[in-house]
């Protein structure tokens, strides 16, 4: 983890009760005079650090195992940190989250998906953790605008560059597709069980609802679930019915995703089918123009129980894919 307090100023002073002070870098920038009393604190403790000024009245704070805060990223830029070292900060608190927190969400959800087995697998050979390290890979999820603390992995020595997304349910790995990132086909190599869903183990006790995308990216973006095709198996169906929640399937924006519609209102499921612009063909398109909570805004304003209107927007979708 990268220590804040290697990037405070030269000039500064610690008091007895472990307060750093020196001169603020927050106050021009919120309109004030700029500090010349050292009137910016933080203290640091194992579990992270508080900032305080005295002068403007800047505030911000850090936890190891959260992610940054929009005022801690600023205060970080302001003592000189780079774009990418805040970045890399962000990824380290994710990756020391709470372990006792994970699991014990996980298991809540394994509970309620109790009688649903899959046989664990092995991922591919050579597989391991991706870091920065592989920046092709890294800079691929980037710009699919994914949760950095999934653990996403590679094969180093592999001749075609991809990223490899381990399948799990109830905490086992059950499978897993590796994403090529070449233009060469195939661009997806699937180790995947019939009836299983992607995102079950992600997926909080505490959700009341839960989005069915068709591809695993647009699900990761999310925080929904995957089918990783354009319809829905009876198993599949067992499985996401046995979460209990209120289910919203949002289908491609495209042929296919017509037949997935179909499947949907058969199995009494709404279906959201949001007015994106023309470029965004699913969720994950959505995510990386509006933003994770702009997509989902949209989706649960366009969200319909009715099999009517569900069927005259399929109609509408079908009308703008032929023009």
């Amino acid at each position: 983890m990268l220590d804040i307090l290697d990037h405070l100023p030269a000039k500064r002073k610690t008091s007895p009760s472990g307060w750093i002070s020196f001169n603020a870098v927050c106050c021009h920038h919120n309109g004030d005079s700029p500090d010349r009393r050292q009137r910016g604190g933080i203290k640091a403790t194992e579990q992270g650090w508080s900032y305080h000024c005295f002068n403007c009245g800047y505030t911000a704070s850090f936890i190891i195992g959260r992610s940054l805060s929009y005022k801690a990223r600023k205060l970080l830029a302001w003592l000189g940190m780079q774009e990418r070292e805040i970045d890399l900060i962000n990824l380290e608190s994710l990756r020391h989250k709470s372990i006792n927190g994970i699991l014990e969400d996980r298991q809540q959800v394994a509970n309620i998906l109790q009688g649903i087995q899959f046989e664990e697998r092995e991922l591919p050979p050579g597989s391991e953790f991706l870091t920065d390290n592989f920046s092709v890979q890294w800079n691929y999820l980037q710009s699919r605008c994914v949760p950095a603390d999934f653990p996403f992995m590679v094969q180093a020595m592999a001749k075609r560059a991809g990223v490899i997304v381990p399948f799990t349910h109830n905490n086992k790995i059950v499978g897993s597709t590796i994403r090529f990132l070449d233009d060469r086909n195939p661009r997806y190599l699937n180790d995947m069980q019939p009836g299983y869903v992607f995102g079950t183990d992600l997926q909080h006790s505490d959700w009341t609802h839960v989005i069915v995308t068709e591809g695993i990216f647009d699900a990761l973006s999310i925080g929904g679930l995957a089918l990783m095709h354009n319809t829905v198996n009876d198993a599949q169906a067992r499985l996401i019915r046995k979460l209990g929640r209120e289910v919203t399937v949002v289908p491609d924006q495209d042929r296919a995703g017509l037949d997935l519609i179909d499947r949907a209102i058969e199995l009494g499921w709404a279906v959201s089918i949001p007015n994106w612009d023309h470029d965004v063909k699913d969720v994950n398109d959505a995510v990386k123009k509006y933003g994770r909570l702009g997509t989902l805004l949209t989706i649960m304003q366009a969200r319909e129980t009715s099999r009517i209107k569900i069927e005259l927007r399929k109609k509408q979708l079908a009308k703008r894919l032929r023009n």
